[in-house]
């Protein structure tokens, strides 16, 4: 068993309009000392997944079912009183948008200062003195000054390495960044994800990074999960998902990635059609709609849903078309014309 093990996990949110099936099935694990990458376009279940481990939903209007095991403590069936009392310590998460998640009346110092003291009986002077190293740690200059400013005091990438500071306040063992490069400038994206890797190692906790940038996920993660619809539709390492890829939507995708390692040719192939609505999934796989490759499996894919099939090595793929035709296609029609952009 993994560090972090997600076994079916369903999350459902039920409304006027009907069930919304925002994860519907979803399985995977993160050991220690790895990152994984989800990735997959707004709406496909990425965030709702990862609110679902940290608890989140509980007490809400969610559904869940399925498992989710953490060091060997299942958490869907703990109370919520529990699972808060893990938050920090023992899992922690970096939000996509630092400015709505950290409170605007307190300094980002008592915000550190609070959460540090709840997992640790310290005075706040010692909890204080924590914050002004955390926030060294992660490149803040003058951190003895900054620790007293207000979040709007700080620019984007400043807020987004105190987030990480107050995330890695406890030193969790697992850490969860949901866009945690979104609306910064190449050059501190690229400072924050180092930021993380180190922090990563230092502390050898397990890393889940949800994006929709493949070239964030490429530069991070051992294992990725590309995400469709509320499903997982292509598992594997880093390198299956980037030069052996088998799902044409992780096609589209790697066809719609800018690539800043060679003078580009072509223009980007964008994926046509919007993703689907999760109240009414399209029957069969939810990809068909969009799929250029449908009508080779004689009418499978508008009406059964395919299962989640290993390949290789761990590698797994949700798709109607055989390995065969996949590589195929890869070898001689998809991979030709990215190897051009």
């Amino acid at each position: 068993m993994s560090f972090l093990d997600v076994k079916d996990l369903k999350i459902h949110f039920p409304t006027d309009d009907g069930l919304v099936k925002s994860v519907d099935g979803l399985s995977f694990g993160v050991e220690r000392g790895k990152t994984l990458g989800i990735v997959g376009e707004s709406g496909s279940g990425k965030s709702v997944t990862s609110l679902g481990v940290l608890g989140l939903h509980k007490g809400g209007r969610a559904k869940l079912s399925g498992e989710i095991w953490l060091d060997g403590e299942e958490l869907i069936s703990a109370s919520a009183e529990h699972v808060r009392g893990l938050r920090g310590k023992k899992m922690a998460m970096i939000f996509q948008d630092p400015l709505s998640s950290m409170h605007p009346f307190y300094t980002v110092g008592h915000q550190i200062i609070e959460a540090y003291r709840i997992h640790h009986k310290v005075t706040k002077q010692v909890a204080r003195k924590h914050a002004i190293d955390m926030l060294g740690r992660v490149g803040i200059p003058e951190p003895a000054r900054r620790v007293d400013s207000y979040p709007h005091e700080f620019s984007g990438g400043m807020r987004q390495r105190a987030m990480i500071a107050m995330a890695l306040s406890c030193d969790p063992e697992l850490l969860i960044a949901d866009e945690p490069t979104t609306a910064l400038d190449v050059t501190v994206q690229a400072q924050i994800l180092d930021l993380m890797v180190d922090l990563q190692r230092e502390f050898n906790s397990a890393l889940i990074i949800i994006t929709h940038d493949l070239g964030v996920v490429a530069q991070v993660s051992d294992d990725i999960l590309v995400m469709y619809g509320g499903k997982c539709v292509e598992y594997g390492s880093a390198d299956d998902i980037f030069y052996r890829p088998e799902h044409p939507y992780t096609w589209g995708l790697l066809g719609s990635m800018p690539r800043l390692d060679r003078e580009p040719t072509e223009r980007l192939l964008p994926i046509k059609g919007s993703p689907p609505s999760l109240i009414n999934v399209p029957p069969g796989c939810a990809f068909h709609p969009r799929c250029p490759y449908a009508e080779r499996t004689d009418g499978k894919a508008d009406t059964e849903v395919p299962d989640l099939a290993e390949t290789e090595g761990g590698h797994l793929v949700r798709c109607h078309m055989s390995r065969t035709e996949r590589r195929t296609l890869w070898e001689t029609e998809i991979k030709p014309v990215l190897e051009t952009q």
